[in-house]
């Protein structure tokens, strides 16, 4: 099967942020490769004054915020409705280079001989930073980025991040789409293990190129060796900490329970540690949401919010 006989929905999630989202729109605009739809769920209070070229562009607006993971939700169940072969999924603050989509098809039409495909995924790269945002693998008791093999070749991986990747609609019949409670953050790990498990693999195609904005990047020199550590708000740090511990004490296994309790505690501590030492205002209201966070994600208990 060609790339153009493939039907292709675009989907972003905005937030306050009109900028970043039309920024988004045109790079999505601008494919080599087609995309027949755009659904854009604003989940902005005031809602975001959207104006788009492309026609037939839906623009569904919550201003009560129902988050990445519920604008996602319905995003697929729309998708699947109206007959989709895919839905390529964005944050605002990502920006897929012109051949993105068309590399990340003929992936797909590739792979699909030989594997059930779950999601096909480019290579983010921060531009403020220059680091690429690593996939993940599930191993034992967390999920862990990891380098590529070959920076030429598609690999495997457990979880690439969602902005950016190409979902294979066809999965639905047997993967539930993103749980809208998770709200925001480690909705990739959740989707992408389930999708594994389910026996559909997901890729990372190197030569399809994105920028993507991750987090709030400080850069230092520690002993001649630059580092970057990330800051978030209190709201984020409580989805991070509550989703991935849920997330990863959930697919932990045995004796890998406890240590991934005491390493969740642990990520406690050292967050707190950067937070005092680097973070410039909140600090005390963001150690709070991560140990709350993390709370909730022991016990359970997605129905709590921040």
């Amino acid at each position: 099967m060609r790339i153009s006989d493939h039907r292709v929905s675009a989907y972003i999630t905005a937030y306050q942020d009109l900028e970043a989202l039309n920024t988004c729109l045109q790079a999505i605009q601008k494919q080599t490769s087609p995309v027949h739809q755009i659904i854009v769920v604003d989940n902005s209070s005031p809602s975001l004054s959207i104006t788009t070229s492309t026609p037939g562009t839906l623009i569904w607006r919550y201003p009560q915020n129902i988050g990445i993971a519920g604008g996602l939700h319905h995003a697929i169940q729309w998708a699947v409705g109206q007959g989709y072969d895919f839905l390529w999924m964005f944050d605002q603050d990502s920006e897929p280079q012109p051949d993105c989509l068309e590399q990340l098809l003929q992936a797909y039409v590739q792979l699909a001989n030989q594997y059930l495909i779950g999601m096909v995924a480019p290579t983010p790269i921060d531009p403020r930073t220059q680091i690429i945002v690593r996939p993940e693998r599930f191993i034992h008791d967390r999920f862990q980025g990891f380098a590529p093999p070959d920076m030429t070749q598609p690999y495997e991986c457990d979880a690439p991040i969602t902005s950016g990747a190409l979902l294979n609609l066809a999965t639905v019949e047997h993967v539930s789409p993103p749980d809208p409670s998770l709200f925001m953050d480690g909705i990739d790990l959740d989707h992408g293990i389930r999708l594994k498990r389910k026996g559909f693999h997901n890729w990372v195609v190197p030569t399809a190129s994105m920028l993507h904005h991750f987090g709030s990047p400080i850069q230092l020199e520690i002993l001649g060796q630059k580092k970057v550590f990330q800051t978030y708000s209190a709201l984020r740090y409580f989805y991070i900490c509550r989703n991935h511990t849920w997330i990863e004490l959930k697919h932990s296994r045995g004796i890998y329970k406890i240590t991934c309790i005491l390493r969740r505690i642990k990520f406690i501590f050292s967050s707190t540690f950067w937070i005092l030492l680097l973070d410039p205002e909140q600090k005390l209201s963001k150690i709070a949401a991560c140990i709350k966070g993390t709370y909730y994600g022991l016990a359970n208990n997605l129905g709590k919010t921040f």
